[in-house]
């Protein structure tokens, strides 16, 4: 039991963590020293993307759902496995991280034109 929870809690974190990474830079706008961890976890999705390193969470969750029992995260991880050809189609990866960037940018150029 302690491991599926464990999982879960992995999981809810990510999500969250993904959330942060599209919609942070205008929590900054209220709370400005939210900035520079929004800054942090948007390195860290550029840097998983470019190099493809796993997530920390990715690994936490499938070890912990393999100790409960449970089947694993695939190969391809936690974004294939929740989001890609879920939330929307696989063919639309591109264009779905084109938008999260346009987001961000967003969110920074307003963070810059609010602080003037």
């Amino acid at each position: 039991m302690m491991y599926r929870l464990i999982a879960d809690a992995a999981m809810v974190v990510h999500f969250a963590f993904l959330v942060y990474m599209a919609v942070g830079g205008f929590v900054a706008w209220r709370w400005r020293r939210t900035l520079w961890a929004h800054l942090l976890v948007v390195a860290w999705g550029v840097l998983s993307i470019v190099t493809g390193i796993e997530c920390p969470l990715t690994f936490v969750e499938d070890w912990a759902r393999r100790k409960a029992g449970q089947e694993g995260l695939p190969a391809s991880g936690f974004i294939d496995h929740y989001i890609e050809g879920v939330i929307y189609p696989e063919q639309y990866t591109n264009l779905a991280r084109l938008g999260v960037a346009v987001l961000v940018l967003f969110s920074y150029v307003g963070y810059v034109l609010r602080r003037q």
